[in-house]
C-alpha cells in the first residue's frame, strides 16, 4: 500500500517474535533523542489490549550498542537492550534524533548504528517518526520509496536525500513494509494506524480512548503550515497581485488579470509564472484558501458564506478545493481550530 491516507485495510499481522506470540516492537533510541516521541510508541502499543486484556505488543526500547545515550532534555536513558533487539523485532521504530547534524548533509550514519539497522531481518516492518526518517534514508532504506518527515525539513531532506520521494503534506506514508510519519504527534497517527492494520478498527478505538487521542484524524499536516498571503513584490505582475487580492470575493477572470496589467494573456501567464511560480489560476485559488481558513479559524460564520467572501461561491466548491489542497472537509478544519464554534 503506497497511498499515505487509506481508508482502513483489515489486519493482517497479528503474531509476532515477543512473549506469548506478541508482536515485538523495537524502539531505537539515539544520542539527542526527544523524550516525548522516543514514548509514543511504549505509550500507545502498551494500551492494545485483546478482548481479554491480555497485551497484544512486547516494546523494548534498545540503543545500538546497549549503551545509555542522553536525551535532548539533559537526561541520561538506559536501554534495555541493544542492537540485537533490532535483529529480533518484527517492527522496527526510529524517532527522531537531534545530535546528528551530519544526517542533515546526506550521512553516513555512525558505524554502529549502521551496524545494528544492517541486522535487521529481511520483512521486518521499518517505521520512523518525524525526522527519524533521515535514519532510515541515510541507510538507504528509503531510496525509490514515498516517505514524509515534518514538513519544516522537508527542503532540506530533499536536498539531502534526492532519491527519496517526499510528500510534506500528510500525515504519514504507509508503504506497506516502511512507514514514515510526520512531527511530533504525526507518531501517534501512525501507531494507531499500524494497531488497525494488525487488529482492526475495535481495538484501535479502545487503544485511542485509553490514550485520550482520536483514533483517526482528517487531513494532512498541510493544514497546519502557515502560508500567510505572500507580500507583494517588485516584479511586473505586482500591482496586478494586489488589485486581485482586494477582489478575491469576485469573480476575476484571466482576462481581466492581463488587462490590468496592460500585457496580452499569453505574456501575463508566462511572466506571472515565472515571478510567482504558479499559474495565475492557481495562486488565486491559493489566496482564497487562505481567505476561507482565516475565516473558519476565526469567525462562526456559515460554511456557505465563508465560502462566498473567500470567492469560492459555493459551500460545495470550498469543500472541493479544500479536499484537494488540504485533505480536509470546512468543518473539519474549524473543528480542529476552533472546536467551540464547530
Amino acid at each position: 500500500m503506497s497511498e499515505e491516507r487509506a481508508e482502513p485495510t483489515e489486519p493482517t499481522r497479528r503474531t509476532g517474535s515477543g512473549p506469548d506470540g506478541r508482536h515485538l516492537v523495537a524502539v531505537l533510541a539515539l544520542p539527542g533523542f526527544p523524550p516525548f516521541e522516543l514514548g509514543i510508541p511504549s505509550r500507545v502499543f502498551g494500551q492494545a489490549v485483546d478482548d481479554a486484556g491480555e497485551p497484544l505488543y512486547e516494546v523494548v526500547v534498545c540503543t545500538a550498542d546497549g549503551r545509555p545515550v542522553l536525551s535532548d532534555s539533559g537526561f541520561t536513558l538506559q536501554p534495555a537492550a541493544g542492537g540485537e533487539a533490532l535483529a529480533a523485532a518484527d517492527t522496527v521504530i526510529v524517532p527522531p534524533t537531534h545530535a546528528m547534524p551530519e544526517l542533515a548533509l546526506g550521512g553516513p550514519l555512525p558505524a554502529a548504528v549502521a551496524d545494528a539497522i544492517a541486522g535487521i531481518r529481511p520483512g521486518t516492518r521499518l517505521v520512523s517518526i518525524c525526522s527519524g526518517s533521515y535514519v532510515l534514508a541515510a541507510a538507504g532504506l528509503l531510496d525509490g520509496r514515498p516517505a514524509t518527515t515534518h514538513w519544516n525539513l522537508a527542503p532540506e531532506f530533499r536536498r539531502a536525500y534526492p532519491r527519496v520521494r517526499v510528500d510534506e503534506d500528510v500525515l504519514f506514508v504507509d508503504d506497506g513494509d516502511v512507514l514514515t510519519s510526520a512531527g511530533v504527534a504525526a507518531g501517534v497517527d501512525l501507531c494507531l494506524h499500524l494497531i488497525r492494520r494488525d487488529h482492526g478498527a475495535a481495538i484501535t478505538n479502545r487503544t485511542a480512548r485509553m490514550c485520550v487521542v482520536p483514533p483517526w484524524r482528517d487531513g494532512g499536516q498541510a493544514q497546519y503550515i502557515d502560508r500567510p498571503v505572500p507580500e507583494p513584490t517588485v516584479a511586473t505582475t505586482t500591482a496586478t497581485r494586489a488589485w486581485a487580492l482586494e477582489r478575491l470575493a469576485e469573480p476575476v477572470t484571466l482576462a481581466e488579470l492581463a488587462a490590468h496589467a496592460q500585457m496580452s494573456l499569453r505574456t501575463f501567464t508566462r511572466r506571472f509564472r515565472d515571478e510567482v511560480g504558479m499559474t495565475p489560476v492557481q495562486w488565486l485559488t491559493a489566496q482564497r484558501l487562505e481567505v476561507a481558513r482565516q475565516l473558519l479559524e476565526s469567525s462562526d460564520l456559515p460554511v456557505d458564506l465563508v465560502a462566498h467572501r473567500a470567492g469560492f461561491g459555493s459551500a460545495g466548491s470550498l469543500r472541493q478545493h479544500m479536499r484537494a489542497a488540504l485533505g480536509i472537509s470546512p468543518i473539519a478544519y474549524r473543528r480542529t481550530f476552533q472546536p467551540a464554534a464547530a
